[in-house]
């Protein structure tokens, strides 16, 4: 059973930061490439960044020069950090990862969420 854990969500004020971190665990033989989104309320789920295993990375416009994410092969870990927040950052992060099973299926899998809220 493959499965994602998110930690690391809370309630900062704007201009603030936030740490989010995803570790991937099971039965797992590689993973190509994990990522970000975010679902705030009533809006759709969004990319929010993400990052290859070989360390080709993609961010949304609206986080460019804000967020960071990085990721630990060996612990099967992606991290987020989260800089210069603004109020519409607030959301549900989820991770999210594409992976290869130990005995050579793919997988996509999701995290069950962790909520980033920004204050005023």
């Amino acid at each position: 059973q493959v499965q994602l854990v998110e930690s690391g969500g809370g309630l900062v004020q704007a201009g603030g930061s936030l740490r989010l971190s995803c570790a991937a665990s099971g039965r797992i033989f590689s993973i190509s490439v994990m990522g970000w989104y975010r679902q705030a309320p009533g809006k759709q789920r969004e990319s929010v960044a993400d990052i290859t295993s070989g360390g080709s990375i993609n961010y949304a416009d609206s986080v460019k020069g804000r967020f960071t994410i990085s990721r630990d092969n060996a612990k099967n870990t992606v991290y987020l950090q989260m800089s210069s927040l603004k109020t519409e950052d607030t959301a549900v992060y989820y991770c999210a990862a594409d992976l290869t099973t130990a005995i050579g299926s793919p997988l996509s899998r999701w995290g069950q969420g962790t909520q980033g809220t920004v204050s005023s």
